[in-house]
């Protein structure tokens, strides 16, 4: 059985297992545990999937928003293991549901997962524009 819920703290080496199980390792600062650190500490919306027969949690949804207008979703990761038993699906609408309903949410996606995106049917706008990080 898996529980989705909100955390207000989430561990460093829980996330970086999360990170890697789920292969979204491959595009964060993995080695750069500080900056990591840093990435949980500056979050204000964590949503964490959790197998409650192994007591670990497998997936994980960090977001920073204000409650009220936007809501922009940084990380959805789950352990390639659970992968395609709508945990993501789970993870995003618990983000939505505690971020509010005058939110909307936002995510920037790795070309591999927009078809995940387009399966659960999350609009795709045509007017985003972005300045890539330098590293």
């Amino acid at each position: 059985m898996i529980e989705i819920y909100q955390v207000d703290k989430l561990e460093l080496s829980v996330f970086e297992a999360v990170l890697n199980s789920s292969g979204l390792a491959e595009r964060r600062p993995i080695q750069d545990r500080e900056r990591l650190q840093r990435m949980l500490d500056n979050s204000n919306l964590i949503v964490v999937a959790k197998d409650i027969k192994i007591d670990r949690i497998i997936g994980i949804s960090r977001a920073i928003t204000d409650y009220s207008y936007c809501c922009y979703l940084s990380d959805l990761a789950v352990d390639r293991a659970y992968q395609g038993n709508d945990i993501g699906k789970r993870l995003i609408e618990k983000t939505r549901e505690v971020a509010g309903p005058e939110t909307m949410c936002l995510l920037l996606s790795s070309p591999d997962a927009v078809p995940f995106y387009k399966g659960i049917g999350m609009p795709q706008p045509d007017n985003a524009f972005l300045f890539k990080r330098d590293h």
